[in-house]
């Protein structure tokens, strides 16, 4: 693919000088307001405006103690005499080949001759030039609008006439209406007012269109010169597209194109044009590039070759500006360093590369001799410094450090000694999916595994992965010297499985079970930890072998038994709840982790057939706590235990001693120490299969109450009843 950018593209000369006083006023803390946008670049007003210079359209409207910045366009006579009016401090920046058409027409006003001027009406250059018009004067935009003109002022032959045009007048244009002039006017004054820089910019823009398969103009919209790009590259090139910022820019055509055209209007600042053709180069490279704009910046180097390119010069820093700084190189013409030449950090700010009385070695990129200006690049000299360098740690395998600088197709950038430095994506992190763009502004470690050159293209090849493996083998050693069952530890949660969490301790992966995570039933491990948690753990077991690490992670004092120990004896009142019912029981909530059986004999103070006849599921009740079993892990509560007794109903009359031993046996029946032991609680069907001694008959048939055996059945059968 190829791709040919204009050497004219950016700023002109006028448009340059009207920024750099703005802000060096700024920099000196004055109040600043510019009458109407600076220039035809919202961008560029929207950062001054950033900085506190206000954009008015009227005089009365700038504040008193503000001073008050006229634009490269100009304005007429009657403006600089309300300013004058009214006392207001004043910083004329119109451009001097604007001024020099303002004499023009005041020579021609003092000579009462008529001007004839090229541009169009509403476009503050021609108001402006209009306004220094001492006498009478036209406008016209195109040729058929001064065939228009011709035929309706009334100027003879052989009269004079002044003939000037808008410095961002089209050159095609203009050399159509000379023809038209000369026919009509034999002795008229003709005057190329069209800035030489827009003339080069235009026939610039018209060969490069014509050998594009796509043409991109940048500018704003409402910039008069830029319009004229985008007609003329149209002309030439029909897939031609003028966009303000990189935003605009469809990829997709770019992807799909084999030639590419690029120009920008006057008032357009070099870093857009920079954002334009940095996302440009990242769409045509594929993720094989390794270090992915060296290869385009030598074809945008080459692109802006010219005079002196490519020569060194030493220059002293004389002003420094958010988009540039300003030097002496000791030549007529400005130099100025652009803010993304300063240094290959993007995040860097010029104030804190430079000072203002440094002096820097610099590289000359392009000489515009028309504007007077040179723009120069410290980063490249700066870079072509840090190469032998590079070469050298190469080779030593020597672990690095550097700033990521951005994400970019495939990989990373990091700067080293204003190096960029590419790291893939698969050397990047220390596992695939680990984010790229968190690395972004960090300081990382890193090695350097290829720093070769062919010709113009350099490959700078690094690898944070190798030092991080290298660091995790250091942290595995460590580890297996000094862990033991026991030791805590701080930890990462790293993954989460059904089953439990693996931990990151240095080097060593281990695993919390899902049953250590908590105290209380969970269904998963994100219910108490997620990936990315710094955990307190300690190590379990160790199985040497395999070198698995079993890890627990539950808090100790939270453990509901030792809680119990402490805060629920034996015969303590508590308030459960029900959250299970069986055919001999129920179980109830004491504390949240510990479940206790409510025996059916303890529900109630009399007999019942079945548990839900009483309690049911979700249910709160007061119940004892009868016994606990540390060991088996068990709880016995009674509701019976709080309830009223009720008196035993009385039996036939007996012999004294053995209705003492019958209640006796009754009592000690309700005091069961440990009911919810199953065994002792399935048993009691056999307890209750007493039918020979249900038989009342044989009781009921003895003839006499001293026949004691037969008395003594009675209330045992009473007892199985009951029970």
């Amino acid at each position: 693919m190829n791709i040919n950018v204009a050497k004219t593209a950016g700023f002109c000369f006028g448009v340059n000088r009207a920024v750099d006083i703005v802000y060096e006023l700024l920099d000196k803390g004055e109040k600043v307001c510019t009458l109407g946008p600076i220039i035809h670049n919202m961008e560029m007003v929207t950062e001054l405006e950033q900085k506190g210079c206000k954009a008015v359209d009227r005089v009365e409207d700038c504040p008193a103690d503000t001073t008050i910045v006229i634009r490269s366009h100009g304005v007429p006579m009657s403006v600089m005499s309300e300013i004058d009016a009214l006392g207001l401090s004043c910083v004329d920046a119109t451009c001097p080949f604007v001024k020099k058409i303002h004499n023009i027409v005041k020579k021609a006003g003092a000579e009462n001759i008529p001007v004839l001027i090229a541009g169009n009406k509403s476009h503050p250059e021609i108001q402006g030039i209009v306004g220094h018009c001492c006498g009478t004067c036209y406008t016209f935009n195109n040729n058929e609008e001064l065939l228009e003109l011709i035929k309706i002022i009334p100027i003879e032959k052989n009269n004079d006439v002044y003939i000037v045009a808008q410095t961002t007048f089209s050159q095609k244009e203009w050399k159509k209406c000379l023809k038209t002039v000369k026919k009509v006017y034999t002795k008229a004054k003709i005057f190329d007012t069209i800035c030489k820089a827009t003339s080069e910019r235009q026939e610039e823009a018209d060969l490069i269109s014509g050998n594009s398969d796509l043409m991109i103009v940048i500018g704003d919209r409402h910039s008069s010169n830029t319009a004229k790009l985008f007609d003329i590259c149209k002309g030439r090139c029909p897939r031609t597209y003028l966009i303000e910022t990189a935003k605009e820019l469809d990829k997709d055509l770019v992807s799909k194109s084999r030639s590419i055209g690029v120009t920008a209007g006057a008032s357009t600042p070099a870093r857009i044009i920079k954002e334009v053709l940095d996302t440009m180069s990242e769409e045509i490279k594929s993720s094989e590039t390794v270090n992915e704009t060296e290869s385009f910046e030598a074809m945008l180097e080459e692109s802006l070759k010219n005079l002196n390119t490519n020569e060194r010069v030493k220059g002293v820093v004389v002003s420094i500006a958010p988009n540039e700084v300003i030097v002496d190189v000791g030549r007529k013409q400005s130099g100025f360093i652009p803010a993304d030449e300063l240094s290959n950090d993007p995040t860097a700010k010029p104030e804190d590369i430079v000072k203002v009385g440094d002096e820097v070695e610099l590289l000359i990129m392009k000489t515009n001799d028309v504007e007077g200006t040179i723009m120069l690049s410290k980063r490249r000299v700066d870079a072509q410094k840090g190469w032998e360098e590079l070469k050298a740690l190469a080779e030593s395998d020597e672990i690095l450090t550097g700033k990521v600088a951005s994400v970019v197709k495939g990989g990373v950038i990091v700067i080293f000694n204003d190096n960029r430095v590419f790291i893939p994506a698969s050397q990047a992190t220390a596992s695939r999916d680990d984010s790229l763009e968190d690395l972004v502004g960090q300081e990382v470690q890193f090695k350097l595994i290829e720093v070769s050159q062919r010709g113009r293209m350099r490959r700078i090849v690094g690898s944070i992965r190798a030092v991080l493996r290298e660091q995790r083998a250091a942290q595995r050693a460590a580890f297996w010297d000094t862990c033991e069952v026991g030791k805590h530890y701080k930890g990462v949660v790293k993954s989460i499985t059904s089953y439990g969490a693996f931990v990151d301790l240095g080097g060593v992966f281990g695993m919390i079970h899902i049953s250590e995570l908590s105290w209380t039933h969970i269904k998963n491990p994100s219910e108490v930890v997620n990936i990315g948690d710094e955990v307190d753990v300690y190590i379990k077991d160790i199985n040497e072998e395999t070198k698995k690490i079993s890890l627990g992670y539950k808090d100790p004092d939270a453990n509901p038994w030792e809680i119990l120990r402490r805060d629920f004896p034996v015969d303590t009142v508590v308030d459960a709840k029900i959250v299970g019912i069986t055919t001999f029981g129920a179980f109830a909530n004491v504390i949240p982790g510990i479940d206790g059986l409510i025996h059916i004999s303890q529900i109630a103070n009399k007999r019942i057939d079945k548990p839900e006849d009483i309690l049911t599921v979700g249910e709160t009740v007061k119940a004892k706590i009868i016994a606990i079993d540390f060991d088996k892990k068990r709880v016995s509560l009674s509701i019976r235990a709080l309830l009223p007794v009720e008196e035993a109903p009385k039996a036939e009359p007996v012999a004294e001693e053995t209705v003492a031993s019958t209640e006796d046996e009754v009592v000690a029946s309700t005091e069961t120490p440990v009911v919810e032991e199953a065994p002792a609680v399935e048993e009691a069907p056999a307890v209750e299969e007493a039918p020979a001694v249900e038989e009342a008959p044989a009781v009921e048939e003895a003839p006499a109450v001293e026949e004691a055996p037969a008395a003594e059945e009675a209330p045992k059968a009473e007892e199985a009843a009951e029970e």
